[in-house]
């Protein structure tokens, strides 16, 4: 999402800035200073339906199912790359920010996700090579495709990759108008329960966690603040290990969440533990169907078939002889007699000869190249001598 949609919001306009001309001159106004908070990197609610890849034609449960694969991958990776908690934390949010500005039809999760875990370990001040980041995916991969696990081999294939996190880094940065900070609930939710005065209990604290992880996978870091999600997972929790929390008011009251947010995000949590497990080839099969149809469909809007070449619509479509207006044609036709209609009519020697003689062009077209038309013609001169003698003795 670029600044003005997601990032910082509409950019402010100072009210000295057309007076003073004090500013940056944008189109038709003068744009002061850019507003970067964390209150409005949440993703306005038109952008949820529909999203970039249900327009591409993949419907929800497909994208959900991705959107949980790719959280699973980030967070199985972050484990192996012993990143902290919080790293991890960042690149499932990035993941999900970056891919309701852009469809999974046109990029590569996989990708994506090793650009989303490279950034977050950047920004949470834990750098991992880019080398480690593929080569754990690697890894993972063999693991999802119970395959013997190998080595990577540094070929060409592994510079492509390479070469591909990093323009999706790059990619993920503009998209997200390189406002890439995240606002964690996990210190949110130990100061909350110390105001509860339920810090001391550790199972509660922990299964409090455990949620706020689990939530991760959904899209509410994109919808709601840290500090909702703070208070639904205590609440989770509370209800889960039976702990009665303060209710008339509502506790969650005192810090900013309403009751619909809270049970809102609560709904989607538990959703989640219905959900099947996502399918990594199915998913993988989908979105290739889907690449598939949009590249006919381009090649269909160009005039073109699924191989490159010229579709014909008609006989009388795209053909170099259906050209009526080429002059060679119209003579042809002028000059050429129906053979049906005529009858075969005697050639007079003596035309045959005024023919020859007549200069086309300054040349005489009794001028053979030759032994063959040479031999001809003066077989022709005989037989028309012969005839001419032949004529005064009859008479």
């Amino acid at each position: 999402f670029h600044i003005a949609d997601m990032a910082a919001g509409p950019l402010s306009v100072s009210s000295t800035a057309s007076t003073n001309n004090d500013g940056i001159l944008i189109g038709d106004k003068v744009y002061s200073e850019v507003y970067l908070t964390i209150d409005n990197s949440l993703i306005p609610e038109e952008r949820f339906s529909p999203t970039p890849s249900m327009l591409d034609g993949l419907d929800l449960d497909t994208e959900t199912d991705l959107r949980i694969l790719g959280c699973e991958v980030i967070q199985s990776a972050g484990i192996l790359l012993r990143l902290p908690q919080v790293a991890m934390a960042t690149g499932q949010v990035l993941f999900h920010r970056f891919f309701y500005s852009k469809s999974f039809v046109k990029h590569s999760f996989e990708i994506v996700a090793m650009a989303c875990i490279n950034l977050a370990s950047k920004i949470e001040e834990a750098p991992r090579r880019v080398r480690d980041v593929i080569n754990v995916f690697h890894h993972l991969r063999q693991i999802r495709g119970k395959k013997t696990p190998s080595s990577l081999i540094l070929d060409q294939n592994y510079i492509n990759t390479k070469n591909q996190v990093i323009k999706a880094e790059r990619r993920v940065l503009k998209e997200l108008g390189f406002c890439v900070h995240v606002k964690h609930p996990h210190k949110i939710i130990v100061m909350y329960l110390q105001v509860l005065e339920c810090e001391k209990n550790q199972t509660l604290v922990q299964t409090a966690w455990n949620y706020m992880n689990d939530t991760l996978r959904t899209n509410v870091f994109v919808r709601f603040q840290a500090e909702t999600i703070a208070c639904a997972c205590i609440f989770l929790a509370a209800r889960a290990l039976q702990i009665p929390l303060p209710s008339k008011p509502n506790w969650y009251l005192l810090f900013g969440a309403s009751d619909d947010d809270v049970k809102e995000v609560c709904i989607t949590t538990l959703k989640l533990y219905t959900r099947k497990k996502p399918n990594y080839d199915q998913l993988e099969k989908e979105v290739e169907r889907r690449k598939v149809f949009l590249a006919e469909v381009k090649l269909k809007a160009k005039g073109l078939n699924p191989d490159g070449t010229p579709a014909l619509s008609t006989l009388g479509g795209f053909s170099p002889a259906s050209k009526p207006c080429s002059p060679n044609v119209v003579k042809v036709e002028e000059k050429s007699p129906n053979p049906q209609t005529l009858k075969p009519v005697k050639k007079d020697p003596d035309s045959r000869t005024q023919i020859n003689k007549s200069p086309h062009n300054g040349l005489r077209k009794d001028v053979k190249i030759g032994r063959n038309s040479r031999s001809g013609s003066g077989s022709r001169s005989r037989t028309r001598s012969r005839s001419r003698s032949r004529s005064p003795r009859r008479q």
